[in-house]
């Protein structure tokens, strides 16, 4: 799947060290994944979550290069899917609408293929690029769904956004 500049592939153990390589401290691997992590990132928990039947996994590549820049997940849920774990590895691609172009592919991939109705996200509420991202693909916030997570010695709020099906589709026609 390609939009833009990038495409992604199916993320693999071969994958596995240069994402290892991106996680550099944890407060990356908690912006990053959230609290199912422990640093250090190491392979046998990225094999726990790729074992995971609900999660699909990718490595996003530059469709110039065509050298991996990144990273994304999709998480199936009861009736929604939640999109996360997006990562721009180097600090020299970020801020250049990559991510943008990631999240537009998970919405796609999502929605076509499985049976729901939302998609969702959830995002540390000082993100505010992230947050802008993802409101210019059409998520808003969802005021209800809010939660804390300690890194060392701060509380980290994380804000859960979401988008439904009939608002994707009305943003990808227009």
């Amino acid at each position: 799947m390609t939009t833009g500049r990038v495409r992604l592939s199916k993320f693999n153990r071969e994958d596995y060290e240069r994402l290892i390589g991106w996680v550099e401290s944890e407060e990356a691997l908690m912006q990053f994944a959230g609290p199912l992590f422990t640093f250090p990132l190491t392979p046998q928990q990225l094999d726990l979550s790729l074992n995971d039947k609900n999660r699909t996994a990718f490595t996003v590549i530059d469709s110039e290069t065509n050298l991996p820049i990144g990273h994304a997940e999709t998480y199936l849920m009861e009736s929604s899917v939640k999109i996360g774990r997006i990562l721009i590895g180097n600090k020299a691609d970020r801020n250049k609408g990559l991510g943008q172009q990631i999240v537009q592919m998970l919405l796609t991939f999502s929605f076509a293929n499985y049976n729901i109705t939302a998609v969702e996200l959830n995002v540390f509420d000082w993100n505010t690029a992230a947050i802008k991202c993802y409101e210019k693909a059409g998520f808003t916030i969802n005021a209800g769904k809010r939660a804390e997570r300690k890194i060392k010695n701060e509380m980290w709020v994380a804000l859960n956004m979401t988008i439904d099906k009939l608002k994707y589709e009305e943003m990808k026609s227009a």
